[in-house]
């Protein structure tokens, strides 16, 4: 599961957001989303789901809103309903500004979910049509909450290892830290840092698994530890925003760092996937779709994504700024990007089956029951994906 940084009301004040919603628990506002930004959208043929999908699509997220999602709330149409109870947001589902004929819902994760993962809410509510599902856990919980992944619109996982280029300027990969015995923090349980310590990448006292999301320890060693963190946000919040620190970090993917498991792809439990066998073939591209305009145009979801964040009002601090920034780095470290068949959404299932063999035991000796004879036909498909939609 991804764990993404609940800031604390000092560091919320660096990005002031004035917070809104409905006593009710409700609201309808879209007029923060259409005042913001150039609702223009492309034509493109209008694709009917009703019918052939649930009256109402239910995409459950693995964090507050953020720019990584932007790809979801870009499918939410003009009229959309807060709830600010639930923490998520419904509206008319649009494919490059069309209406489908049916609803989406987006549900917000972390602290709305008790910090529990997309896939476990799954399999709590069998209303949540589908939701983010990585390659990892899709391994490791083949056994216990079988799932099937039918798309990938992020191309690299965003999480990254980070440290003070100041400190170690020597430094230009994880592997670079260990001459140093530089402690890593990390959070606990995370099937990476057990690859990076059984493949002698880093040391096991290197791995520190006492990290809670916050800057705090960070700034407080100085810029003698190294974290985790995600590309899309901390390079971007430590450099420009956060007063403590206020200068550039170094990080390297851990996807270059040999743990290249698809990160925030959408998937479902196999009830819903078996449930919902005749929408795949419309949702998925209109996923794909969605992803590639996003990036090509991302100001009209930001602008929800923002409205969401001051409606919520739940200690999750995000600006413009911080979502402009993630969006140019998904597109300059190529985490949105076409797979190797020029698609993009599509899983390279050689990559998937080097990840299953690399990755088993490693959870098989955390006591994880993974399937036997586990393959990428169990976890993922390509069968919904539409060939022709791809990134410039």
């Amino acid at each position: 599961m991804n764990k993404r940084a609940l800031f604390g009301a000092s560091l919320a004040a660096l990005l002031t957001l004035a917070a809104c919603g409905g006593d009710d628990g409700s609201s309808t506002d879209t007029t923060a989303a259409a005042e913001s930004t150039d609702t223009t959208a492309a034509a493109g043929e209008g694709v009917s789901l009703a019918g052939s999908c649930p009256e109402t699509v239910v995409f459950q997220t693995d964090w507050n809103p953020e720019a990584e999602h932007g790809f979801l709330y870009n499918l939410v149409g003009e009229g959309y309903t807060v709830n600010t109870e639930k923490l998520s947001v419904t509206g008319p589902l649009v494919v490059e500004g069309q209406d489908t004929g049916v609803k989406v819902e987006v549900r917000a994760g972390g602290p709305a979910t008790g910090y529990q993962s997309p896939l476990a809410m799954m399999y709590q509510d069998p209303a949540i049509t589908a939701g983010f599902i990585s390659t990892d856990e899709a391994v490791s919980q083949s056994v216990e909450k079988p799932s099937m992944t039918v798309v990938a619109p992020f191309n690299i996982n965003p999480q990254i290892i980070m440290w003070d280029p100041a400190t170690y300027p020597n430094a230009k990969t994880v592997a670079d830290l260990k001459a140093d015995k530089v402690k890593i923090r990390y959070f606990d349980g995370a099937a990476y840092m057990d690859y990076l310590v059984e493949s002698g990448i880093v040391d096991k006292d290197q791995a520190d698994g006492t990290y809670d999301g916050t800057p705090a320890n960070f700034i407080a060693a100085g810029g003698k530890d190294a974290q985790q963190g995600f590309g899309t946000a901390e390079p971007y919040f430590y450099q420009e925003v956060l007063a403590d620190w206020k200068k550039p970090v170094a990080y390297q993917y851990i996807h270059d760092a040999g743990w290249t498991a698809y990160a925030q792809s959408i998937g479902a439990t196999m009830d819903s996937f078996e449930a919902n066998k005749a929408c795949w073939p419309l949702l998925v591209p209109a996923i794909q779709k969605s992803q590639r305009e996003y990036i090509a145009s991302p100001d009209r979801a930001n602008a929800l994504v923002l409205d969401l964040v001051q409606q919520y009002n739940n200690g999750w601090a995000y600006d413009a700024g911080q979502a402009a920034a993630a969006v140019a780095k998904m597109q300059e470290d190529n985490l949105v990007a076409n797979s190797p068949d020029g698609t993009l959404g599509s899983f390279d299932l050689d990559r998937v089956t080097a990840f299953i063999e690399k990755a088993t035991p490693i959870y098989t000796a955390t006591g994880a029951k993974v399937k036997e004879g586990l393959t990428p036909a169990d976890i993922v498909t390509n069968e919904f994906v539409d060939t022709s939609i791809a990134l410039p």
